[in-house]
């Protein structure tokens, strides 16, 4: 008998396993495909890959701006995509690597809950296999979700595992959803030359974001020629030739040569013996507590297949939490400090509250903001667009929200992070020492200007 074992090898599943093998556990690992899960081989990796071609393509085009000829600079989609593939064929390797010298047993096909300490899988030959363990953990994560009434087909209307292998570049793509996903395919197609539209049924893109800087977002957007529609929602999809016909809400009709849906995740639950082996499963969600447990005693869950926060390093550290766990410790999982990060052009990370957000708790609001282009390391890398925007309580000066939109943010937001965990003041921002010159003095200059004492603006 084992003492874990996981179905699922995406960043829950397969941190998991290398945690409580770390832990002197003898871990099995059931996987349907490869190990990876959504963010090695269909998101954020993938998705990453592509866009920094797109980043290459655009500093190409600007390359007279910092002196430098550049003649006939044109994207290979193909090419790109083969780069892609290959990005996520290596790390996809190295993670296999990992659990082998980790001795955790890998199995491929498809596990359910056979009973609360058996595992069924069956193999791609047809062959069935149960694995008996101590403990179970699920963590088969999440697919891109469908509309009601506009279903995929691959070629035309797209989620967002299609568009990773397009080989030819569309004329024309109308995106339904301006999330964290949605603005990143519109960078990466606006580059390439797809005339993108973007439509979004909130007020604003990326809606859990700050309004101050999704309105920078919004306006960079739009200077890429990419056209914004908030407010808006999406009625009807008709196949029309080679493309689609959408009708929106108000009586607006958009002729698009391609359609991708990107409006959240379904989480994968069904079908896999859950709710037989007793667990609570609410709305797709496996409900877990503060130790990753379900109300069955010796199964844990994690990642996207929780509901909780669908990012890859929450989906780790839930893992990892589960695995402590699992392997007779005890640890919780919290969810107070968690950056999220959006791959736009520029960039785009936060942490903690947003300023309504924080205003809707009840604390006493107080903000700085520090525009990039006031940076001499931003004019220097000819990245001036953005700022930083930090959120403070009043009461006590403690930092409780960090937003950054601008060249590296997904970097910078690393400092902010350490800085709520240990619980940093705007004060303590103030006193650190950056190198300059750097993106990251922004952070001291939105610190400056929150205590009304700015320097360089």
């Amino acid at each position: 008998m084992l003492d874990l074992v996981i179905i699922g090898g995406g960043p829950a599943g397969y941190v998991a396993a290398l945690r409580a093998a770390q832990l002197g556990g003898q871990v099995g690992l059931v996987e349907r495909e490869r190990v990876g899960g959504t963010c090695l081989r269909r998101g954020c990796v993938p998705t990453k890959s592509l866009l920094t071609s797109a980043e290459v393509l655009d500093h190409c085009r600007r390359a007279a701006d910092y002196g430098v000829k550049a003649a006939d600079v044109s994207a290979d989609l193909p090419q790109i995509v083969a780069r892609k593939d290959k990005v996520v064929e290596q790390l996809t390797r190295g993670v296999e690597f990992l659990l082998k010298r980790a001795k955790v047993r890998l199995v491929t096909g498809v596990g359910r809950l056979a009973e609360p300490n058996v595992v069924s899988v069956e193999k791609p030959d047809g062959a069935h296999e149960r694995i008996e363990a101590r403990s179970v953990l699920v963590s088969t994560g999440s697919e891109p979700a469908e509309l009601p009434g506009i279903m995929f087909d691959g070629t035309h209307i797209l989620d967002s595992n299609d568009v990773l292998d397009l080989q030819e570049v569309p004329a024309s793509m109308l995106i339904i959803g301006a999330g964290a996903l949605g603005c990143e395919f519109a960078t990466y197609f606006a580059a390439l030359g797809t005339q993108v539209t973007i439509v979004e049924m909130m007020s604003q893109v990326l809606p859990t974001e700050d309004a101050e800087i999704s309105q920078i977002v919004e306006r960079e957007l739009k200077k890429k020629k990419v056209k914004v529609q908030t407010n808006s929602k999406v009625e009807k999809v008709t196949r029309q030739g080679d493309g689609c016909l959408i009708d929106m809400s108000g009586g607006q009709q958009i002729a698009a040569d391609r359609l991708l849906v990107s409006i959240g995740r379904s989480f994968n639950s069904a079908g896999i013996g859950l709710e037989g082996a007793g667990l609570r499963v609410e709305r797709g969600r496996v409900q877990v507590n503060e130790r990753m447990e379900t109300n069955v005693p010796g199964i844990y869950a994690a990642g996207d297949v929780v509901g909780k926060i669908l990012l890859a390093h929450v989906a780790s550290a839930e893992g990892t939490v589960a695995a402590e766990n699992a392997m007779g410790q005890r640890r919780v999982m919290d969810y107070a400090v968690v950056p999220r990060c959006t791959f736009t052009s520029p960039e785009v990370a936060s942490v903690g509250y947003t300023e309504e957000g924080a205003k809707q708790a009840g604390i006493q609001v107080t903000t700085g903001v520090f525009p990039m282009r006031a940076l001499g390391r931003a004019h220097a890398l000819g990245e001036w667009a953005g700022a930083v925007k930090l959120v403070a309580d009043a009461r006590n000066d403690r930092l409780v929200g960090a937003h950054i939109v601008g060249a590296r943010a997904s970097e910078l937001i690393g400092e902010m992070v350490l800085a709520m965990n240990f619980e940093a003041t705007i004060g303590d921002l103030e006193e650190v020492i950056r190198a300059h010159p750097t993106m990251v003095e922004a952070i001291g200059e939105a610190a400056h200007v929150l205590h009304g004492r700015p320097l360089h603006v």
